[in-house]
């Protein structure tokens, strides 16, 4: 029999390439299934900084109050806002900001990981460092006792036995009060988790309590408010305030320190503190004596600027002259730590939108001022009448158009009337408190600003009234608010 040498070869030479493709198909399969194993392993256990910038958005956690994020008459205010604000813009994310009530609140909602940062005047303490991560220290601060001027002031720690205190609860200030408890048993005080620490301050200056606790950046601000406040004693050593980072993000907490050194190198971080502490100083609503000397020493050369404008937009001259003496003492170079500038305050926005380049030009500003109160007045519900349009339109330069809508809407719902202003007026100083603001669109607000803001300049342009009647009547021909 004969063998197929040839055909034998061809079959051998087939076996060989078969076996040859599965074996490189198997290494292909095994290979691929290793690399798709590393890549789903690498996005399951990628960090919360990766994580941050997958999803194009920074989660925040703050609170509503003046020293952390508040909505200002031309958008979102407050040092933590402005940081972290800064922060997301580095990131290249979208900051996107959950606003709770508490500081325990805040707390317990970081460690269940609901958030990426927590940024709400947060202080750094041994207590908190065991269970939380914190970023860098952003502020420092001290715990300070504060009570009335005219009260019993404490001079040493024994002497707050047997006074009313109250704090919020889950604070830096209740456990500073534990730690002395220890060595004094007889030390008492009262928490709660529905007013915040600038309602309690209020209480304290209406006598309806004796002290309270509060961090020193605090009690700055709201001595501006409340001037018969006192700092009687420091509480504890200084203290940093700092960010609650998500459980585990070493990697965004490695982030955070890189660019919060190169943020503090360039000078932002001062500027910041400077923006929101740099200024405060008890503000004075009416002094009379000065407003005269100041009618006879500056208001002479800008008497037909604020004539001018009143004319164009048909305003009371004096009225607007009023506002500018609230708003700058009659100063062109005048600046607050939020940034407005010049005789009517502008914030850059502000001027920008009323076409004004030069803030601290007094025709400028005072123009720009003009039209700015004149569109304000147009935003007014048509339902609001006469006089009442003028305050609610006054009251919104200072506060926000926003939080007088809201106002407006409390009003309705405690059944008052929502076009008055004497009912307004009652409703405003309401959107400092947490039960209200909570359930309003546009959140907190000092509410009790604009009211004085608004007393005021009727107050000064009374007197301008009196003093300028000729010039009120000439100017004011076809219609006028000073009656």
């Amino acid at each position: 029999m004969r063998v197929d040498l040839k055909g034998l070869k061809k079959i051998k030479m087939g076996n060989i390439q078969r076996a040859s493709f599965v074996f490189y198909l198997l290494m292909l399969i095994t290979l691929g299934y290793f690399l798709i194993k590393s890549t789903v392993s690498a996005y399951l256990n990628q960090g919360v900084l990766a994580d941050i910038l997958t999803k194009g958005k920074l989660t925040v956690l703050t609170r509503n109050a003046p020293t952390t994020y508040y909505e200002g008459p031309s958008g979102p205010l407050g040092f933590e806002y402005d940081l972290v604000a800064a922060f997301a813009k580095y990131l290249g994310v979208k900051l996107e900001l959950k606003v709770l009530e508490s500081i325990s609140e805040i707390i317990e909602a970081s460690i269940q990981g609901k958030c990426d940062i927590a940024a709400a005047g947060l202080t750094r303490t041994e207590e908190r460092e065991e269970k939380l991560l914190f970023g860098p220290d952003n502020y420092i601060v001290q715990q300070v006792v504060v009570c009335r001027r005219d009260a019993k002031i404490p001079k040493k720690i024994e002497d707050l036995i047997g006074l009313k205190i109250m704090i919020i609860g889950g604070s830096s200030y209740d456990e500073r009060l534990r730690e002395l408890q220890a060595g004094l048993p007889s030390l008492k005080w009262e928490t709660t988790d529905d007013l915040s620490t600038e309602q309690i301050l209020e209480k304290v200056w209406l006598g309806e309590l004796d002290c309270t606790i509060a961090d020193s950046n605090i009690v700055a601000i709201n001595k501006r408010y409340y001037p018969e406040l006192i700092v009687a004693l420091p509480l504890s050593e200084e203290q940093p305030l700092a960010w609650i980072l998500r459980s585990g993000a070493k990697d965004l907490q490695a982030e955070l320190e890189k660019w919060f050194e190169n943020f503090k190198k360039a000078g932002r971080l001062s500027e910041l503190r400077d923006r929101y502490y740099g200024h405060l100083e008890t503000f004075d609503y009416v002094d009379i004596k000065i407003f005269y000397k100041r009618i006879k020493k500056r208001l002479p050369r800008l008497k037909p600027i604020f004539i001018k404008a009143a004319q164009k937009y048909d305003l009371p001259w004096t009225l607007l002259a009023g506002q500018a003496y609230q708003e700058s003492h009659w100063n062109e170079k005048s600046e607050s730590f939020t940034g407005v500038r010049g005789i009517m305050m502008l914030t850059l926005p502000t001027a920008e939108a009323v076409g004004i380049k030069n803030r601290l030009d007094a025709h400028q500003s005072i123009m720009g001022g003009a039209k700015y109160l004149s569109r304000l007045i147009k935003r007014v519900p048509e339902s609001v009448k006469g006089e009442n349009r003028l305050r609610f339109a006054l009251a919104a330069y200072n506060v926000g158009m926003g939080h007088i809508y809201d106002a407006r809407k409390l009003a309705q719902q405690l059944g008052k009337n929502p076009n008055s202003w004497q009912d307004l007026k009652t409703v405003l100083p309401l959107l400092s408190q947490k039960k209200y603001y909570k359930k309003l669109k546009h959140g907190y607000a000092r509410g009790s600003e604009p009211v004085k803001y608004v007393d005021a300049i009727y107050n000064y342009k009374d007197i301008l009234k009196k003093n300028f009647l000729t010039s009120v009547s000439s100017v004011n021909r076809k219609k006028s608010h000073d009656r």
